[in-house]
C-alpha cells in the first residue's frame, strides 16, 4: 500500500520465544457451533498454563463483542472475521505466545488463509467433530432453534455450509468422547510440537 512501509525490529520471534522458554504456534479449533470448541480451548489453556506455557485464547463470541463487532454473518463478513483473527494470531505468535483459536471457520479457503498468514509450520488445525444432530441437541445458545424458525440467517449447518477439514493435524470426536478425553488428545498433540528451553542457542 502506498505510503506504508513495514518496520523490521531488532527483537525477533526467536528472541521472544527464548524469553518464554518455548516456541509459539497456533492451535486452530474448527467445528460446528456446539461442538465443544470454546470449552476445549478453555480447558486446554488451563492445562498448558499449569505447565508454565505462555498462552492466549481467541474465541469467536469474545472477538465479535469487540474487535469484530462491526461484522455480520454474511459469507463476506465471515471471511473478514477470520482474516482479522489470522492477523491477530500472527501478532501473538510473533510475541512468543502459544495461541489457541476457537472459531466455527466453516470455509476451507478461510482456514487456508490463516495458515498462509501465520505460516504453515505454525498452524495446527484441530477438527472438533460433532454431528449436526448432537450440536442441535446441545444448542446451549438456542441458535439452531432460532435458525430453523428463520430468526437467524446464514447459520452454519442449517442455511450455510460447513466444509469439513480434509487433512487436519488432529480430529477429536466429541460425539463419542468426553470433553476431557478430547482435550487430553489435543494437549498430547500440542506438547509433541512444543520445544522447551533455549531454542536457538
Amino acid at each position: 500500500m502506498k505510503n506504508i512501509k513495514k518496520h523490521n525490529y531488532k527483537i525477533s520471534k526467536k528472541d521472544r520465544e527464548n524469553i518464554h522458554n518455548h516456541n509459539s504456534i497456533l492451535i486452530w479449533l474448527t467445528g460446528l457451533s456446539g461442538s465443544g470448541k470454546s470449552t476445549l480451548a478453555n480447558l486446554l489453556e488451563q492445562e498448558l498454563h499449569s505447565l508454565k506455557l505462555s498462552t492466549f485464547v481467541l474465541d469467536g463470541d469474545n472477538i465479535r463483542l469487540g474487535l469484530n463487532k462491526d461484522l455480520n454473518f454474511s459469507d463476506t463478513d465471515r471471511s473478514e472475521n477470520i482474516r482479522r483473527i489470522g492477523e491477530v494470531s500472527k501478532l501473538l505468535i510473533d510475541a512468543g505466545v502459544l495461541t489457541i483459536s476457537a472459531f466455527v471457520s466453516p470455509f476451507k479457503k478461510d482456514r487456508e488463509m490463516v495458515k498462509n498468514i501465520v505460516g504453515a509450520k505454525n498452524f495446527f488445525e484441530i477438527y472438533v467433530n460433532a454431528s449436526l444432530a448432537e450440536c442441535e441437541k446441545r444448542d446451549t445458545k438456542g441458535l439452531y432453534k432460532k435458525a430453523k424458525k428463520g430468526e437467524i440467517k446464514n447459520m452454519t449447518g442449517i442455511s450455510s455450509a460447513y466444509e469439513v477439514p480434509e487433512n487436519p493435524a488432529l480430529e477429536v470426536d466429541t460425539n463419542n468422547e468426553t470433553i476431557d478425553e478430547s482435550m487430553l488428545k489435543i494437549k498430547e498433540h500440542v506438547l509433541k510440537n512444543i520445544k522447551y528451553g533455549k531454542l536457538y542457542n
